[in-house]
């Protein structure tokens, strides 16, 4: 059986890793009785830890919301992943300042093992400034919180045309791409799943009434992300027919807005980007044959592009080596 105080750090470890638990749970985790149990957790209490308690057969215990911020158990991969995601926080405005003060806090109390893992990690890698568009941390927590509490978002909102429209929608989840943020949602006004900017967003108070959670759209959020957001913001669209496996292609051309399989090796995909020529450029890095169904500036474009290529190997191939 653990020692007291070794038997509390490892209650408290339990509670902050799971939101309820029964007293026999922790008894049988613990190897102690329900009656310890509910001695050591009056024990964190005394602490300041604020373990709330619910009676009866279905009763157990939970770690609730204090006043104050308690000190956190972290594990050692827990502990280097929340330094290295502290020191390399960007895109929310308003916290870099923050999140060096916490870094240096949480590095200054690290094991010497760990501070070298952080470091090391640190030191390895370079962020590349001014990628994107800041976001602010109040509008990011104020759409987290509608997530989890499952109640209807009201917003401002300013489209890529610069339009703006106010949307009322039940928020699924947000998603991270780059230095940008989205928020995957169901439009009540559309009927349907969208995709909104988050620095774009001016939420509005009080959230709407809660609703019921639907399934995600198309089973893979950040790939709807990709596709919707790409779809939106592309000047130029085409449809190909490529000689490669559907999951090939996904993997290896992200200006592809949907991709259809037509058996094992070939597949129609429908692609964009801002302008012809990048389409071309993007198509044939894929080194597989393709055929242009319903762009003629595609194919123009593909044609003068391959025979500035023919241009280039042939004077190449027509210089005598020195």
């Amino acid at each position: 059986m653990l020692q007291t105080s070794a038997r509390l750090l490892r209650l408290l470890s339990l509670l902050e890793t799971r939101r309820d638990w029964t007293g026999a749970d922790l008894a049988d985790r613990l190897g102690v009785t329900t009656r310890t149990v509910r001695s050591d957790v009056g024990k964190l209490r005394e602490l300041g830890y604020p373990v709330e308690a619910a009676p009866g057969v279905q009763g157990g215990y939970r770690l609730g919301a204090g006043a104050q911020l308690p000190p956190l158990l972290l594990d050692d991969d827990e502990a280097v992943a929340v330094a290295v995601g502290l020191r390399t926080a960007a895109g929310v405005a308003g916290i870099e300042e923050t999140s060096v003060r916490a870094a240096a806090k949480l590095e200054q109390v690290l094991p010497s093992r760990l501070r070298h893992r952080v470091h090391a990690l640190q030191a390895a890698t370079v962020a590349v400034p001014g990628a994107g568009p800041a976001v602010d941390a109040d509008v990011l927590s104020a759409i987290a919180a509608a997530i989890r509490d499952g109640e209807r978002l009201r917003f401002d909102y300013t489209s890529h045309e610069r339009a703006a429209s106010r949307r009322d929608v039940e928020p699924h989840r947000l998603v991270s791409w780059g230095r940008r943020w989205y928020l995957v949602a169901w439009d009540t006004g559309r009927d349907d799943w969208r995709t909104f900017r988050v620095d774009r967003m001016a939420p509005r108070v009080p959230n709407g009434p809660r609703f019921a959670r639907r399934e995600p759209p198309e089973g893979d959020v950040a790939r709807f992300v990709q596709r919707s957001a790409g779809a939106a913001t592309w000047r130029f669209h085409a449809k190909v027919r490529l000689h490669a496996s559907a999951e090939h292609v996904r993997a290896r051309l992200p200006l592809a807005v949907e991709v259809t399989p037509e058996g094992p090796v070939r597949c129609v995909a429908e692609v964009g980007s801002d302008n012809a020529q990048m389409l071309a450029l993007y198509l044939g890095m894929l080194e597989v044959d393709f055929e242009v169904l319903d762009a003629p500036e595609l194919a123009a474009e593909l044609a003068k592009t391959g025979e500035r290529f023919l241009r280039a190997a042939s004077a190449g191939s027509s210089r005598s080596p020195r």
